[in-house]
């Protein structure tokens, strides 16, 4: 199984006035394609920042990321936005939609913004809102929907361009019990059916234990 992403003594340090704070330290960590993972921990390990740094939303300190072996720090901003745009997909515990405008309109977005044609785009984002069960909700605004179906809808918004990598930030942290059962089996059906690398941070002992892999953050290392 080859690897698609791979960290190498990550480290990340935010200065506060004149002291410093280390959040990671020393993280070695390899996802190889199609797999799960799990990401696990206590409030302020970590987890979140982490992710952030996998995602190319933050610079590491120090260390590398390598993505399909070329480290993906060595851009520049204009094309670590691009490479993010493209390869990597986000899903936040708050779906962060736009109100004004539809469920098609939310999932189209991304590909409109990459200048995909406009109805390529529709066709794109109609298929993934199919996959996730709400073929009947297209037109409906974020206000008109549930909770579950808005977490939805934010999973066909970041799958629409195809990244290879999807992170996942407590995506079910916001919900009820039985509605998390359902964003858990969206997400177990899109990551088979189209070979994504997921990785999901949760403390949702349901769904770490679904993933293929646990890994744990105490105190910003990798047990």
């Amino acid at each position: 199984m080859s690897s698609l992403l791979e960290v190498r003594g990550l480290c990340k340090t935010y200065a506060i006035g004149k002291n410093k704070i280390e959040v990671l330290s020393g993280i070695d960590l390899k996802l190889e394609v199609a797999t799960t993972t799990a990401l696990v921990g206590a409030s302020g390990a970590g987890k979140s920042t982490l992710l952030h740094v996998l995602g190319a939303l933050d610079r590491p300190s120090a260390g590398t990321v390598s993505f399909e072996g070329k480290d993906i720090f060595a851009q520049n901003d204009r094309e670590l936005a691009n490479f993010r745009n493209k390869s990597i997909g986000f899903v936040f515990q708050f779906h962060h939609l736009l109100s004004e405008f539809s469920a098609l309109e939310n999932v189209m977005m991304p590909a409109l913004i990459a200048r995909v044609p406009k109805a390529e785009a529709r066709n794109m984002a109609e298929e993934l809102l199919t996959d996730v069960g709400l073929a009947h909700r297209l037109s409906h605004r974020p206000g008109e929907l549930s909770g579950g179906e808005q977490q939805r809808v934010a999973i066909a918004r970041a799958l629409v361009l195809s990244p290879a990598l999807l992170l996942a930030d407590e995506p079910t942290g916001n919900l009820d019990m039985k509605t998390s059962e359902g964003v858990h089996a969206v997400l177990s059906d899109l990551q088979q059916k189209k070979g994504l690398t997921l990785v999901v941070v949760t403390h949702n002992e349901h769904l770490a234990a679904a993933m293929g892999r646990i890994v744990r953050l105490i105190d910003g290392k990798l047990e």
